[in-house]
């Protein structure tokens, strides 16, 4: 655990050198080029440049600004670029390290910035000690502020490493020698879910910012607390039904079976405060509804259903290059980069049909003795929930008005052999011998990179704005933290759990209702449908390894088999046959195969379920225990 020292804040702003005639009175000057804490603490737009720092320092697994090479203002951490480590895509572009992992290691979502909460904590003992010319209102709404930001600090915290030591005050090393009264153990677990709901509670009615949708409100901090008591709950009843338990003696990790109904309940009456405000309302401007599924988590004007965002600016030079990373190949604008990350055949056939039948798609018959033969390459995906086309592009659909040209190659008829010859081409776009499309422009291809190798590409998130997918432009397209849809998910879920079966379905049916299924389309509700309705409508927005962990069936999905189908990223390669004077010549059929370049099945250990704390941390402080199996 760092050691906190008292450190005063001293920004310092851009100064040019004085050339002075005399330096009789130097001394008598004041610095100018140093903000004093009285300064500071005194001017509200200060403070609030401040909180932007603040705001722009939260941990994170995954935001649009922090990716791969093709990311100018991208760093060295976890960011998009994951989603391919997991089984809702996989990695298209170069280097195969993605896609060949033998395991994840046990510090990949390890975080412990004390930096950051030291920062928060000096920041609301100045406010105190220094705002003399504040307001009182406005001391109590910049305190809220960094109170809310610390609790969402410490939530990132708890859910990777389990209990952490819960400080709030700096901690003044005196220089005897003895750091021991510095050296916190860890919390329990629950201790810092606790504290997490007792500061938003405490905070929620001084926070204001309206329904600010990029600074924290009353409705930001229940959204916190929606989530953060859902994930308690879950690890508390889930945990405890595992065969062995993930725990430590002192309860650092895990939760007692008991408190499940308690922070279930918080969790639904966070959200149920969310949805009755009527502050915030699910997006349905659009009637197309595939199309409006990705507006509500892209558009950014007229738009109710977005909570708490990172938002980016190309005005003001804050922009990434996610979309210059991810559109599909053959709509890129410029020549370099372009199809990272595509989604996978196991998460497209996830989202169900209209009917209700389950999602498979259906590329052979009922005995498996040909083809399914389609006249367009997207009509394998009619009748399909339409949060499908929001989230990904699929062989047949068009993205900033121009067709998405995906298909693998042709399927010849061969008299000789009475079968289908699989005919594919490494040049992109490329023409057959009969003057038709051998492989789209947007392949899928088996071995090249910045082109599909699952036969699907991203939609969500990918900006639709000109020249966004360029290295001298980008995309100013913001992070979504938390939407509404999360929040009718998190209250079925919650009500589910406490046996409220009726709300429960009425949360889940409002979202499905909006995905175009008909209205009461679910009748009956399970775990498992309810885990379903969270991977569709929330995927590459940063829960499935979230869910999966607190639901603790990480290492069952993803345990390293490969005969396991989900731990296996699946690729669909769509054909035209060539069969002239044939009635299937010029249809489309569609090979299910395991991706290519997908190397090594998804293996989940039971230590990656708490990160492992770094040896320096234990090593600066013995009262930190590890976690289990590290």
């Amino acid at each position: 655990m760092l050691i906190m020292k008292k450190i005063s804040i001293n920004i310092f702003v851009s100064a040019s050198l004085l050339f002075l005639s005399g330096c009789n009175d130097w001394l008598e000057r004041k610095p100018q080029n140093i903000i004093l804490e009285e300064q500071v603490w005194n001017d509200p737009k200060m403070i609030t440049g401040l909180l932007a720092n603040y705001y722009d320092r939260l941990p994170y697994h995954t935001d649009l600004s922090h990716g791969s090479n093709g990311d100018i203002n991208a760093i060295n951490r976890e960011g998009w670029q994951d989603f391919a480590a997991y089984d809702e895509a996989m990695w298209s572009n170069n280097d195969d390290a993605r896609n060949n992992l033998i395991n994840y290691a046990f510090d990949r979502w390890r975080l412990w910035d004390y930096g950051l909460i030291r920062d928060i904590n000096l920041a609301l003992e100045n406010i105190q000690t220094y705002a003399v010319k504040l307001t009182e209102a406005q001391k109590t709404q910049f305190s809220a502020e960094l109170r809310f930001l610390r609790a969402y600090v410490y939530f990132e915290h708890v859910k990777r490493m389990g209990g952490v030591p819960l400080v709030t005050k700096q901690l003044i090393y005196n220089f005897d020698g003895n750091p021991g009264a510095l050296q916190q153990p860890r919390n329990k677990e629950e201790e810092v879910y606790d504290f997490i709901a007792s500061e938003l509670d405490a905070v929620k009615d001084q926070l204001g910012n309206g329904t600010s949708n990029t600074r924290a409100n009353k409705f930001t901090a229940l959204a916190v607390k929606s989530r953060a008591m859902l994930y308690a709950a879950s690890i508390a009843k889930y945990n405890g039904r595992m065969a062995s338990p993930i725990s430590t003696p002192g309860g650092e990790v895990g939760i007692p079976a008991s408190r499940a109904n308690d922070y279930y309940t918080k969790s639904l009456e966070a959200s149920e405060e969310i949805i009755s405000s009527g502050s915030y309302e699910l997006y349905k401007t659009n009637p197309d509804k595939g199309v409006n599924f990705y507006e509500a988590v892209t558009k950014k004007s007229a738009n109710r259903e977005v909570i708490w965002a990172q938002d980016f600016l190309v005005s003001k030079d804050k922009r990434h290059g996610f979309t210059y990373d991810n559109i599909a190949r053959n709509v890129r604008e410029d020549n370099l980069s372009s199809s990272s990350i595509t989604p996978t055949l196991n998460l497209v056939e996830d989202y169900e049909y209209l009917d209700g039948t389950s999602g498979e798609l259906k590329n052979r018959n009922a005995g498996n003795t040909d083809y399914v033969y389609y006249d367009k390459l997207q009509d394998i995906f009619a009748n399909k929930d339409a949060r499908l086309y929001g989230t990904i592009i699929f062989p047949g659909t068009t993205f900033r008005g121009s067709e998405v040209q995906i298909q693998a190659g042709v399927k010849v008829w061969d008299n000789a052999t009475n079968a289908f010859r699989t005919v594919e081409s490494n040049v992109l776009g490329s023409v057959y011998d009969d003057g038709g499309l051998l492989t789209g422009s947007s392949g899928p291809q088996r071995s090249q990179t910045e082109v599909s190798n699952t036969g699907f590409y991203l939609r969500k998130y990918v900006d639709q704005t000109a020249m966004s997918s360029t290295r001298g432009i980008r995309s100013d397209m913001w992070w979504v933290r938390f939407r509404l849809g999360e929040i009718y998910l998190n209250a079925a879920e919650a009500a589910f759990e406490l046996g409220q079966n009726a709300n429960a379905l009425k949360y889940a049916n409002t979202l499905r209702e909006r995905a175009g299924f008909p209205a009461n389309s679910l009748k009956t509700l399970t775990l498992e449908k309810l885990q379903n309705e969270r991977r569709v409508e929330l995927a590459f927005e940063d829960h499935r390894v979230w869910d999966l962990k607190r639901w603790r069936i990480a290492h069952e999905v993803w345990n390293g088999n490969a005969s396991n189908p989900d731990a296996v990223m699946y690729a669909l390669y769509p054909y035209r046959v060539v069969r002239p004077g044939h009635a299937t010549h010029g249809k489309y059929v569609f090979d299910k195969l395991v991706a290519p370049r997908f190397r090594t099945p998804r293996f989940f250990q039971m230590g990656n379920y708490y990160s492992a704390i770094q040896q320096s941390v234990i090593d600066n402080n013995p009262k930190i225990i590890r976690n289990p199996f590290h």
